[in-house]
C-alpha cells in the first residue's frame, strides 16, 4: 500500500478503544515494546529524580496513560495533550471511573511492582487520575498547538509515539518537534520514546502512516531544535507481528538549551 493510501491519526482518527485492545491490553501481541519496555524507561528516569517541578506535559499516541504513574510523585500537574475529541472521551471515561472505561489493572500492577508496593494498585491509578489536571486538545497544524488555549510552559515534556504518527515525512518531523519545544521552559527535560524505522501500524483493520527515522535522525533533529541529549538508547523488537513494521524502539532524555 502506497504512503498516500495511509491514514494519519490526527486527520481521520482511529477508534480509540480498539487501540487500546491491540496495542495495551493484557492481551496485546507486542507487551515488552507496548507496554514494559516504556514504563521501565519513564519509570527509571523518574524515579532517579533529575525530573521534577511543577508542571509535566504529555504528547503521546491514544488514549495512553501507563507511562506516567511515576510521574505523579514529581509534579504537581500533569496536562494531556491529545488530537482528537474521541481519545479525550476515552481518557477521561478513565479518569471518571466511568463504567466501560478501560481497564489499566495489568499496568498499575506492573508499576507497583516496579516500585516495590504491590499491595497498592488501586492507589496508583488513584493517584494518578488526580495528578491529571487537564486534558486538552492540540492541532498540529498550529503554530500554537493548543490555540485559542495558552499553556504555562512546562518543566517536563513526555513524548510516547507521537512525533512519528502525526508527521508527513522528516521536515514534518522536524516542524512538529519545534512546536512541541516552545511549551517547555529553557532548561526543560524531555523524556522521549519512540519506534524506528516503521511506515505504518494498524488499528482496526486499518493502515495508518508512520513516518520513518533513526537513531541518527532523531540526534540530529533534537540537537538542532537545542536540545543537549543526556541518554539514549534503542532496543531491538522482540516480537514479529503484522500490527506494524518498525524494528527497534528508542528511549531518550534530554534538556532545553
Amino acid at each position: 500500500m502506497e504512503r498516500g493510501s495511509h491514514k494519519f491519526y490526527h486527520v481521520h482518527g482511529f477508534h480509540s478503544r480498539k487501540f487500546l485492545d491491540t496495542y495495551c491490553s493484557d492481551k496485546t501481541e507486542m507487551p515488552h515494546t507496548c507496554i514494559r519496555y516504556p514504563m521501565e524507561k519513564f519509570h527509571n528516569a523518574f524515579c532517579s529524580g533529575d525530573f521534577k517541578g511543577d508542571v509535566l506535559m504529555d504528547f503521546s499516541i491514544g488514549p495512553v496513560i501507563h507511562h506516567l504513574y511515576s510521574a505523579q510523585k514529581y509534579f504537581r500537574n500533569i496536562i494531556l495533550l491529545k488530537p482528537t475529541e474521541h481519545c479525550i472521551l476515552e481518557v477521561k471515561k478513565w479518569m471518571n471511573s466511568r463504567t466501560g472505561a478501560f481497564d489499566w489493572s495489568h499496568t498499575s500492577t506492573f508499576a507497583t511492582e516496579m516500585a516495590g508496593n504491590s499491595d497498592q494498585c488501586e492507589e496508583k491509578e488513584v493517584g494518578l487520575r488526580a495528578a491529571i489536571t487537564h486534558v486538552v486538545k492540540f492541532d498540529p497544524n498550529l503554530e500554537n498547538l493548543t490555540d485559542p488555549i495558552v499553556l504555562p510552559q512546562a518543566d517536563c515534556l513526555t513524548s510516547c509515539t507521537i512525533l512519528e504518527v502525526i508527521s508527513k515525512d522528516l521536515d514534518d518531523f522536524v516542524k512538529n518537534c519545534r512546536r512541541l519545544s516552545k511549551l517547555l521552559k529553557p532548561g526543560g527535560s524531555l523524556l522521549y520514546y519512540g519506534v524506528l524505522n516503521g511506515t505504518f501500524y494498524m488499528v482496526g483493520g486499518e493502515r495508518f502512516h508512520m513516518v520513518k527515522y533513526n537513531e541518527s535522525n532523531l540526534r540530529s533533529i533534537l540537537s538542532n531544535e537545542g536540545f543537549v541529549i543526556t541518554h539514549l538508547e534503542v532496543s531491538q523488537r522482540k516480537a514479529e507481528s503484522d500490527l506494524s513494521d518498525f524494528d527497534s524502539v528508542v528511549f531518550c532524555t534530554a534538556y532545553k538549551q
